[in-house]
């Protein structure tokens, strides 16, 4: 006798279209995070009921991604998909079983550069999966991924994660450690140097692993003494992808906030949140 089975619904990289050439960046730069993990790329553009249009434009938004995706030669299998509703809740709904939802970081709606749109920021905090935030387009040559590592038990997630996406984009990694002077000692060039060989230390210690498991991987320990978005942004020319954990809201809020937004406001650095309680 057979009895009921529960129904499974294949893992994909869900991307939000809406028609903006954000949303179009946020298409073709997931197409390496499908192909890489051999599963389907989900371009998914949601029609607002009270628009006339809005069902048309979703169907010109996803057709258009697709185009765009198509352009980059590689095999995705790429899967359109139109829906009616909130954009907010319908790529919330298929972060439950995506391996990862892509956005550009300002869509149609926000014609304010400094403010990130509220689907990103409402994945950010709520979707069951990790969540980018994609800036920019490709660049000429292959930027850092960056990502911070602390000692919360979160973080060896993080930067695994980290690792695995410098590997796939055949990119330098940088692992970042920030810290703060106490206050009599911020202008103590010694007390300075002295901090920023510890942290160094401490990441060269942490990165052990993965120098010895992956050789060829060009990753470095950073001291950040201060801001790590003041690096950021000081960098930004060379960085590609800023990698950080969903439990690190203080710089998640800071990365994505309108402060943030400014900083890295006509660069390619993207962001990517991952909470690795929820990864697939």
């Amino acid at each position: 006798m057979t009895g009921p089975t529960a129904s499974f619904t294949p893992p994909v990289v869900a991307v939000g279209v809406d028609g903006s050439r954000a949303g179009i960046r946020a298409a073709v730069w997931a197409v390496e995070e499908a192909v890489s993990r051999d599963i389907p790329l989900l371009l998914l553009a949601v029609a607002e009921p009270s628009s006339s249009s809005g069902d048309d434009d979703a169907r010109t938004a996803v057709n258009t991604a697709a185009t765009a995706v198509q352009a980059t030669g590689r095999p995705a299998r790429v899967v359109t998909e139109v829906r009616t509703g909130s954009p907010t809740l319908s790529l919330l709904e298929a972060s439950r079983t995506a391996a990862m939802v892509c956005v550009g970081a300002i869509g149609l709606r926000h014609v304010d550069h400094h403010r990130m749109g509220s689907t990103a920021s409402a994945l950010v905090a709520s979707a069951q999966c990790p969540v980018a935030v994609v800036r920019g387009g490709e660049p000429a040559e292959p930027g850092w991924v960056v990502v911070e590592v602390d000692d919360t038990p979160a973080s060896a997630a993080v930067l695994q994660f980290a690792v695995a996406e410098a590997r796939l984009r055949a990119a330098p990694l940088r692992a970042l450690g920030s810290w703060q002077s106490r206050y009599s000692d911020v202008h103590d060039t010694r007390a300075v140097s002295e901090g920023n060989r510890m942290v160094r230390a401490r990441l060269d210690r942490r990165l052990a692993e993965w120098r010895r498991r992956y050789p060829d991987l060009d990753v470095k320990p950073v001291a950040v003494h201060g801001s790590m978005l003041h690096y950021l942004a000081r960098h930004s020319a060379s960085i590609q992808l800023v990698v950080v954990g969903a439990r690190n809201t203080a710089t998640v809020g800071e990365l994505l906030g309108p402060t943030g937004q400014a900083a890295l406001q006509g660069t390619d650095c993207s962001v990517l949140v991952v909470d690795p309680q929820r990864l697939l």
